[in-house]
C-alpha cells in the first residue's frame, strides 16, 4: 500500500525482501533481495547515491505464554525487528545524508506501550524499536534525517491470518478497540506515506499510534 501511494507521486521506489513477492516488483523501479542476516552493504549496492526515505517494516507474530519462550524465540524477534533496521540504516546512512532532508520509518507495536498476554517476545524487540527511533531522531536531527514509528494494534494481513481466520474471531478482535474495528493495511500505509514525505518535516522522534484507540482509551 505504501508502494502503491508513492508511486502516484512520480517517486523512485526501491523494494527490498528475503523472499520474491511479484506484487512488490511491480510498483518498484528495482526489486532487492535482502537477507538481513547477510552483509548490508553488498546487497544494497544497486541503490542510487542519494536517497530521501527508508521505510522498514518486517512483520512477526510470535505469541507464546512466556514460561514457554525460548531465549532463541526473543532473539529471533529481536535480531529481525531491531538488528535488521540497525544494519539497513546503517548501509543507507551516507545515502540519506546526501538527500538533504530525508525520513526514515519503523514499525512497533502498541503492545511496546500496553501490557498484553502472550506478547513479551515482539513486545521487548518492537520496545526497542521505539528507544532506537528516538536516540537517531535527536542523533540525525542536525543532518535532517527525520526518523518515526507507527504502532498498529492487529491489522487484517496475511500475518495475521490466524487470528482473524473465523468470524467470532474477527468480532472479538474488533470489540477489543474502542472504536469497534481492526485495522486495515491502508490506514497504516497512508501514515507511513506520510511520515516519509517532505509533509511531515517537522516531525521526528515520534511514536504514533494506529490502533483503534486501544492504546490511550478505555471506554
Amino acid at each position: 500500500m505504501e508502494l502503491a501511494k508513492l508511486a502516484t507521486t512520480q517517486a523512485n521506489v526501491y523494494t527490498a525482501s528475503r523472499t520474491y513477492t511479484p506484487e512488490l516488483s511491480a510498483l518498484s523501479t528495482q526489486y532487492i533481495t535482502l537477507d538481513i542476516r547477510e552483509n548490508m552493504t553488498t546487497q544494497l549496492d544497486g541503490l542510487p547515491d542519494e536517497i530521501h526515505g527508508v521505510i522498514y517494516c518486517p512483520g512477526s507474530i510470535q505469541l507464546k505464554p512466556f514460561n514457554r519462550l525460548t531465549p532463541t524465540d526473543f532473539m529471533a524477534d529481536f535480531e529481525q525487528n531491531v538488528l535488521g533496521a540497525v544494519k539497513v540504516i546503517q548501509a543507507v546512512l551516507p545515502r540519506l545524508k546526501k538527500a538533504n532532508g530525508a525520513g526514515i520509518v519503523l514499525f512497533s507495536t502498541v503492545a511496546a506501550k500496553v501490557g498484553m498476554p502472550f506478547h513479551a517476545s515482539i513486545a521487548a524487540s518492537k520496545a526497542a524499536i521505539e528507544g532506537l527511533t528516538k536516540s537517531l531522531a535527536a542523533e540525525y536531527a542536525g543532518a535532517n534525517i527525520r526518523v518515526n514509528a507507527i504502532a498498529p494494534s492487529l491489522t487484517d494481513t496475511s500475518l495475521a491470518a490466524g487470528l482473524l481466520n473465523t468470524p467470532e474471531k474477527r468480532e472479538a478482535s474488533a470489540k477489543r478497540h474502542p472504536l469497534n474495528m481492526i485495522g486495515n493495511p491502508a490506514d497504516m500505509a497512508a501514515l507511513a506515506w506520510f511520515l516519509v514525505s517532505e509533509e511531515a518535516k517537522f516531525m521526528t522522534g515520534q511514536i504514533v499510534g494506529v490502533d483503534g484507540g486501544i492504546g490511550s482509551l478505555k471506554i
